[in-house]
């Protein structure tokens, strides 16, 4: 069975249907169905403003929907059942059920008063009560996969931005998530910078992580993607394997889109 069969056969982890989110008049999902299954690397496209990263801030409840529902693991993230019912989360529990997603923002985010091993481990630590010789165990074996084990002591401020971000992206895996999201994750770099992070992406969509990536690089989308995710105005327009989404397109819309990128 090759790879492709396998993660078409595997569990559903992320399930979205009929996602609606609204500012004011403004509505930027207009229903959106999506299924990431386990192991899966779907990389979202399209231009500002077609919903992309408000999609992924709706997967982990960094911004309420209106309507419809999104399941992680079988579970809506922001709310609790109770006899049947839905309430709103706590803060631990929103913070429980955060636990098994991992983001990665445009901008790095970094603690500027905390060393890299400090901000690694803050979560760990601070929010799940992990002890720290462990979790600074952890924190090193991530350092040394991102290429960074060098710089544990460093400040943010003595990084370059691509070494900010993969210092990012090991902190979010240091929760040791079921799934990452990265917004746009090279967006905010310098281009000699770009393609250090994305190695350390593509390494993690070879080890089987699941993954939801936004990023205009199609290159990565290309070479990592499992499936390649078309928006355009609050809808997903078209979906598919890279090969098919942009090689040969079906939609005039991400024609058009992709003539201009690539």
């Amino acid at each position: 069975m090759n790879i492709i069969q396998t993660i078409s056969s595997a569990p559903v982890l992320v399930q979205a249907r009929d996602v609606h989110k609204s500012y004011g008049a403004n509505e930027v999902l207009k229903g959106i169905d999506l299924d990431v299954r386990i192991g899966e690397t779907v990389v979202i496209l399209g231009p500002s403003g077609s919903g992309k990263s408000t999609l992924l801030r709706c997967i982990n409840h960094l911004e309420s929907m209106q309507k419809g529902s999104i399941l992680v693991g079988g579970e809506q993230v922001g709310y609790v059942k109770r006899d049947g019912k839905l309430y709103y989360a706590n803060a631990a529990q929103l913070a429980r059920q955060r636990h098994g997603i991992g983001m990665v923002f445009q901008q790095f985010n970094l603690y500027p008063h905390m060393t890299v091993m400090q901000n690694i481990i803050e979560a760990p630590v601070g929010v799940y009560k992990e002890k720290r010789a462990s979790a600074e165990d952890y924190a090193r074996m991530l350092l040394k996969r991102v290429g960074l084990l060098e710089k544990a002591s460093a400040y943010p401020r003595q990084l370059s931005g691509g070494q900010q971000q993969r210092v990012a992206i090991a902190r979010a895996l240091a929760i040791k998530p079921k799934l990452m999201l990265f917004d746009e994750p090279t967006s905010a770099l310098d281009p000699e910078l770009v393609g250090e992070v994305l190695a350390t992406m593509r390494d993690l969509a070879s080890s089987g992580l699941t993954m939801i990536v936004v990023t205009h690089e199609i290159s990565f989308a290309r070479e990592a993607a499992d499936r390649v995710i078309f928006m355009d105005g609050g809808r997903i327009v078209e979906e598919g394997p890279p090969d098919q989404v942009l090689v040969n397109p079906k939609h005039p819309r991400t024609r058009a889109f992709l003539n201009r990128v690539i």
